[in-house]
C-alpha cells in the first residue's frame, strides 16, 4: 500500500487591504497606528518548515502634491516593528522581526518582519505590526501615501 501526502498552498503572506489611515499630526512630531494583521500561512507540509517574511517600504518614500523634497517623507524617517504573534499554528519557533517599539527598524531597506526557525509540518504566524512615522520638520500639509511591501520565502 502507499500513499500521498500532498501541499496545495504552498507558502502565502497576506496582508490588510490599504489604504491603512495611520492618522494625522503636525510637522516635527511622530504618529503611529498598527497596519492590521499579517499571516504567513505554510502550507508546503515540509519536513522542516522555515519561513523568513520581509518587509519594505516601496522606493520614493511617501508623497503628497508634485512629491517634492517638502512634499516628501522618506523611507529612512518611517520605521516597522511587528511585536509578538497575536496567533500562531504548528510546531516550532515562531520569532518577531522587531519585539517591541525600541527594536523598531527603518523600512528604507529590507527587514525581517518575522520568521519561523524551526519546525515541520503545516503552521501559520500573524502579527499585528505597527507603523511609526517621523514627520520632518519641513513636511508642508497634505495626505502622504505610500506603500510597504510584505513577502515571505
Amino acid at each position: 500500500m502507499t500513499f500521498t501526502v500532498t501541499a496545495p498552498n504552498g507558502l502565502t503572506i497576506t496582508v490588510p487591504d490599504g489604504p491603512v489611515d495611520l492618522g494625522s499630526g503636525n510637522p516635527g512630531t511622530q504618529i503611529s497606528g498598527q497596519l492590521g494583521s499579517v499571516t504567513v500561512s505554510d502550507q508546503r507540509a515540509a519536513l522542516t518548515a522555515t519561513w523568513t517574511a520581509s518587509v519594505i517600504a516601496a522606493p520614493g518614500g511617501f508623497t503628497t502634491g508634485g512629491g517634492t523634497a517638502a512634499e516628501t517623507i522618506p523611507n529612512t524617517a518611517v520605521l516597522y516593528w511587528s511585536g509578538p504573534a497575536t496567533a500562531t499554528t504548528g510546531t516550532g519557533t515562531f520569532v518577531p522581526g522587531q519585539v517591541d517599539a525600541a527594536a523598531a527598524q527603518t523600512l528604507d531597506v529590507s527587514r525581517t518582519a518575522f520568521s519561523k526557525t524551526s519546525g515541520s509540518g503545516d503552521n501559520s504566524a500573524t502579527w499585528n505590526p505597527t507603523i511609526v512615522i517621523n514627520i520632518p520638520a519641513q513636511a508642508v500639509a497634505g495626505t502622504y501615501t505610500g506603500t510597504v511591501n510584505h513577502s515571505v520565502a
